[in-house]
């Protein structure tokens, strides 16, 4: 062909019409995966914060140990059953003298009829605890009393040294005045130390397993 339809150079229509077609197709490519990275990262942020990522995190690192807590797991306060701990009109006290003082161990044991204990023995300590306790005094039971009357009693004497025995009546126990001993508790502080000991105590938390 000749005339004006003569193509010389290196200048082809074709060549431009296929490298516009290529960068309108790179472009298109580029816009749908920067749609997609944008989308993928907006579903990442809802899952975040509606937590759906803990889940997803937590069913793909399932039998490896973590350091999260599970609500099993956490520490709960749970209401003691009542009557758990003796009353004091079901408590056996018998108050013994381990002082040089005379009518104290009476004195005393008086005072706690007036609370409500049952009084058993009143009188002198035997010789193994007599003029040697130094502190307010002992609070001595079978080991059965020590999580039940023993406590209950304590709640009357401050300071006083809790021991246990051989002796297998848990209801009955021995208040041995020391010679630090001043008086009794208080009525009502010993009413409401009383009151605290009876309610509601936190039940054991469940630890995590260690790795």
């Amino acid at each position: 062909m000749g005339g004006q339809y003569r193509i010389t150079g290196d200048k082809y229509p074709r060549m431009r019409r296929r490298r516009g077609r290529r960068r309108l197709v790179f472009l298109a490519v580029a816009s749908v995966t920067a749609l997609g990275l944008v989308g993928w990262g907006t579903l990442q942020l809802i899952d975040v914060f509606t937590g759906k990522g803990d889940k997803a995190t937590a069913a793909g690192t399932k039998g490896d140990c973590t350091s999260k807590v599970g609500p099993s797991a956490k520490a709960t306060t749970t209401s003691t059953a009542a009557g758990t701990l003796p009353k004091p009109g079901q408590i056996t006290v018998n108050v013994l003298n381990a002082t040089p003082r005379s009518g104290l161990a009476k004195q005393t044991a008086d005072e706690l009829k007036k609370r409500g204990f049952r009084i058993g023995d009143v009188g002198n300590a035997p010789a193994t605890y007599d003029k040697k306790v130094n502190g307010a005094g002992i609070l001595l039971g079978a080991k059965g009393a020590a999580t039940a009357a023993l406590p209950v009693l304590g709640t009357q004497l401050s300071g006083a040294e809790v021991k246990t025995d051989g002796r297998a009546q848990a209801d009955r126990v021995d208040l041995i005045i020391g010679t630090a001993f001043k008086s009794l508790a208080k009525k009502e502080d010993a009413d409401k130390a009383l009151a605290t000991l009876s309610g509601p105590r936190p039940a054991a938390s469940a630890s995590p397993k260690s790795c």
